[in-house]
């Protein structure tokens, strides 16, 4: 079978991808037999002035076949569409990762909850066109639009969904893959439509956790631990808390001489005779 769609990374896009070839070559089998009849026809009926026309009503049985066999194929593929549509769109599994996606004209605003796991608190983290997400582990979106119709689409997930302005999408996707992927709007929504790009990085364990720390350092998420914040109280201090049984006793003044107690009494009294003369 001939792949040439994107590298699927998302759990569920082997049966999208299923589906797709079936309805494809199906479609491809109709073509190839309307268009063999087509030329058969156009040959077996050509002009011939010898041959008069022959009027026909038609004939039930090939019109209950052809209309049979496509009712069932269609039925068949609601069907099977079904329990891939329950998948991807109606059963969201479990997850403490969650984000929310806006669209506006011509970016993608990705808002990141922080450690208390709540939208709009002051640890959110916003940034445009990034996307950072653990591989392996499903992920909670929220979608909306600030202005437009949008469309978040990421091939290599399998992953599309139309972004309302007023209401609020809840959708979900997961990449089995580590690695970089492009993010594109996939519905026209203005001047700029061609150049609203995204980038979703797809992080091992190791480099989501590096890049969750340099946004939320632990010392700020877990409030820090109290003998370090004694430690840098310490620090700011200048680290002037010292024992007070090893702290050195201050060397004791020397004793003044006698004549150096004479010299000083004799110049007090003269300085008090000046005063009493002025």
């Amino acid at each position: 079978m001939m792949q040439w769609l994107p590298e699927d990374v998302s759990p569920y896009g082997g049966s999208i991808d299923a589906l797709f070839y079936f309805i494809y070559y199906i479609t491809a089998a109709a073509f190839i037999l309307v268009t063999a009849l087509m030329i058969i026809f156009l040959y077996q009926y050509r002009r011939d002035d010898s041959r008069r026309a022959v009027y026909t009503h038609g004939h039930t049985g090939l019109e209950l076949v052809w209309t049979i066999i496509p009712a069932l194929v269609f039925i068949g593929l609601g069907l099977a569409s079904k329990s891939i549509w329950e998948e991807v769109k109606l059963n969201v599994p479990e997850t403490d990762v969650e984000i929310r996606v806006t669209g506006k004209q011509f970016n993608w605003e990705v808002l990141y909850p922080g450690p208390d796991k709540e939208f709009e608190t002051d640890d959110d983290y916003q940034v445009d066109n990034d996307i950072h997400v653990p591989v392996g582990k499903p992920v909670r979106v929220f979608l909306g639009s600030k202005d437009v119709i949008h469309s978040l689409f990421m091939p290599n997930l399998r992953f599309k969904q139309d972004m309302l302005p007023g209401r609020q999408i809840e959708a979900w996707f997961q990449a089995n893959k580590a690695g970089t992927y492009e993010v594109p709007c996939a519905e026209l929504c203005g001047f700029g439509h061609s150049g609203m790009k995204g980038t979703l990085y797809v992080d091992t364990p190791e480099d989501y956790a590096a890049w969750y720390d340099k946004r939320w350092p632990p010392a700020e998420t877990n409030g820090g631990d109290a003998s370090a914040a004694e430690t840098t109280e310490e620090v700011l201090a200048g680290g002037a808390v010292m024992d007070a049984e090893t702290m050195p006793e201050p060397e004791a003044e020397p004793a003044a001489t006698e004549e150096e107690a004479e010299s000083a009494m004799e110049g007090a009294a003269d300085s008090a005779a000046q005063e009493a003369t002025e």
